[in-house]
């Protein structure tokens, strides 16, 4: 019903993606999260009227808001959500900056674990707290936490564990006995989570997400929650997401945080785009996971079959695809350049997701079959079987 083999043109659209000065005419950039797909026809209809009022001042979030998210999360994932619960914030990141804020002082300890999402790291340590590695074990290409580890790294300074739930970079959807086992570890050292689950409705099949506060009251109560829409329904660019506190006070501190910023106001499309989304793009949603699921399996088949020095295993989750060239007769440090200079295409280096990622690279896969065909070829000739 939906069209993504067409894809959309976005050269020349102040697409960072595609028009930051780096990249050439000929390259196919395959780097940062966004989709190269046309958003649900609800979205863009809700875009329409709003921009056919024509008058943008400032906005507020109706109960229609508020009403769409408690639906979307009780019918997509079987979580039961109350409306006081819902913090609008205007992304992720932002979001986790005033949970840093609210939960702990400059020079307390917040663990990460690694690999992670580059942000991570970098909001840590711009609100001067100590940023904790906690290395996930990886077997094969299979990441998994390394308790033993964390409880090791927890001292009388930490405070909280960032975690990323589907897993960004290595696709990983953690399973309810991993999330107890952390839920478990949290509750005996009184740490809090912040957990940013962004990403929870793009996942292979087979695969299920589950928010790590369904577990139990005792962690609901200390735990942050980051969703949006902006992933599974290509709007990052409107900046529209939600952080779910359970805790009064918790969520009181957490607002408070929020308005020393002046950043807790909604924009004139944001609530046009969750409600868009949430209450009228399910089928789309449905679509795009099954064609994403055939992009990742055509390219992560590509590379187990014929390139053997690359190494890479399906992601239970996100559209991205976390490759191992550290068996390509590469140097590390130059991987990244050798693969944009000599195949033309432009993929994140993994020392952006912290030391624990060097030697790979991220392909974002949520592009139309012919342009991954041609990434496949082009990746065939530097790095296939001779």
């Amino acid at each position: 019903m939906y069209d993504f083999e067409r894809g959309i043109e976005r050269k020349g659209t102040n697409c960072v993606k595609w028009d930051v000065p780096f990249i050439k005419q000929t390259d196919l950039p395959m780097w940062i999260a966004d989709m190269d797909f046309q958003i649900a026809p609800a979205i863009q209809n809700n875009f329409k009227k709003i921009a056919g009022q024509g008058a943008f001042g400032y906005q507020f979030l109706s109960e229609k808001y508020y009403q769409s998210v408690m639906r979307w999360m009780k019918q997509r994932h079987g979580y039961e959500l109350e409306r006081e619960e819902i913090c609008f914030i205007p992304n992720v990141v932002v979001g986790l900056a005033y949970a840093i804020q609210t939960i702990s002082k400059p020079g307390d300890e917040i663990i990460v674990q690694t690999p992670a999402y580059g942000p991570f790291f970098e909001v840590v340590k711009d609100n001067n707290r100590v940023i904790v590695e906690n290395r996930m074990k990886n077997e094969n290409g299979y990441y998994t936490m390394d308790y033993e580890d964390l409880e090791r790294k927890i001292t009388s300074r930490t405070k909280a564990v960032i975690i990323c739930n589907p897993h960004n970079p290595t696709g990983r959807v953690w399973k309810e006995e991993e999330l107890r086992e952390l839920a478990q570890i949290c509750e005996e050292y009184n740490l809090y989570i912040l957990s940013d689950d962004i990403h929870s409705e793009l996942l292979s099949e087979g695969n299920r997400h589950v928010f790590i506060t369904s577990l139990s009251e005792k962690i609901r109560k200390r735990s942050f929650i980051f969703t949006s829409p902006s992933k599974a329904f290509n709007l990052a660019g409107i900046h529209v997401a939600n952080c779910f506190i359970a805790d009064e006070e918790l969520r009181k501190a957490f607002m408070e945080n929020a308005s020393k910023f002046h950043a807790s106001e909604s924009n004139a499309f944001a609530e046009a785009a969750l409600t868009g989304a949430y209450d009228e793009s399910g089928e789309w949603l449905d679509e795009l996971n099954k064609y994403i699921n055939d992009n990742l399996d055509y390219f992560v088949g590509e590379i187990q079959q014929n390139m053997p020095g690359l190494y890479v295993r399906k992601p239970e989750g996100t559209y991205l695809v976390w490759v191992d060239f550290r068996n390509a007769g590469i140097d590390v440090e130059n991987i990244q350049e050798v693969v944009k200079n000599e195949c033309g295409i432009i993929a994140n280096a993994g020392d952006f997701f912290g030391k624990e990622g060097e030697g790979f690279l991220r392909f974002n896969v949520a592009c139309s079959r012919d342009i991954l065909k041609d990434a496949v070829n082009r990746l065939k000739k530097k790095f296939g079987s001779k």
